[in-house]
């Protein structure tokens, strides 16, 4: 009989960030957690901001990374799911990731059934219904005539200009990064709690953006994961066909 094999999930690693220190240690210590748990995972789902800022050109992708796409392109030539939703720092996905690393691509919220349990996973942006300020930038960002019109842009100010932007949302953003407000004023927990209404199957919702780490439950039969972030904390989730557990990461780990 075949083991069982596992299910994981991470977040918000913002690769390629101005404003945060150590990018290639960190980009190594992810690698090596993929490395780790690549005989164990039967898929990973990476929930969304791996990259601070990702624009695909027609012709031009952003440098570096290369260390992490060879190791997704590694998993996926195993035979290893990797599913990638796009964050809000890395939304300006076109094929590459695809074409090249073998990922599967969400550009929506997804609803999947995984051993017999409903999911409900995505980044988790745009999601909290009362961040108005956020969801009229939001819709500026997938506007596709925007898109068109930045695409206009030589990659060498464009790419400038995003990572600029980038650092400074994180440093505006970056004192309510880690904090959970509780159930009741958690634009995440509100946004499951209402979408439990009319799909009340679902076991779990997973999501990132928040950067906080949160395992909390809704009902009997549901609860609501948020996946912290890859910067400091290096937690993610493990579905091992039972349960789903919140773990950190340690570069010591061999086998998870």
């Amino acid at each position: 009989m075949t083991p069982q094999k596992n299910i994981y999930f991470l977040s918000d690693a913002h690769l390629g960030s101005l404003a945060i220190p150590n990018d290639r240690e960190r980009e190594l210590h992810l690698v090596h957690f993929l490395d780790s748990i690549k005989l164990q995972a039967q898929a990973v789902y990476l929930l969304g901001d791996v990259f601070d800022f990702w624009y695909e050109y027609r012709h031009v992708v952003p440098k570096g990374h290369t260390r992490l796409l060879g190791k997704l392109g590694e998993l996926t030539d195993m035979g290893v799911e990797i599913h990638f939703f796009p964050g809000n720092h890395d939304l300006w996905c076109n094929d590459y990731l695809e074409k090249e690393c073998g990922l599967v691509l969400h550009r929506d919220l997804l609803v999947a059934q995984l051993d017999g349990k409903v999911f409900c996973m995505g980044h988790g942006d745009g999601l909290d219904r009362n961040d108005t300020s956020y969801l009229l930038l939001r819709r500026i960002f997938h506007s596709h005539f925007c898109q068109r019109l930045f695409s206009a842009i030589h990659p060498r100010w464009g790419m400038a200009f995003g990572l600029t932007w980038a650092k400074h949302s994180r440093k505006k953003h970056e004192k309510a990064e880690g904090i959970f407000l509780g159930a009741e004023q958690d634009g995440l927990c509100n946004f499951a709690q209402k979408y439990l209404d009319t799909h009340p199957d679902i076991n779990y919702f997973l999501f990132g953006h928040a950067h906080v780490e949160v395992d909390v439950p809704l009902t009997d039969t549901a609860r609501l994961i948020i996946l912290g972030d890859w910067i400091s904390q290096y937690t993610y989730a493990v579905w091992d066909g039972q349960d789903v557990e919140i773990r950190h990461f340690t570069k010591e780990q061999t086998t998870l």
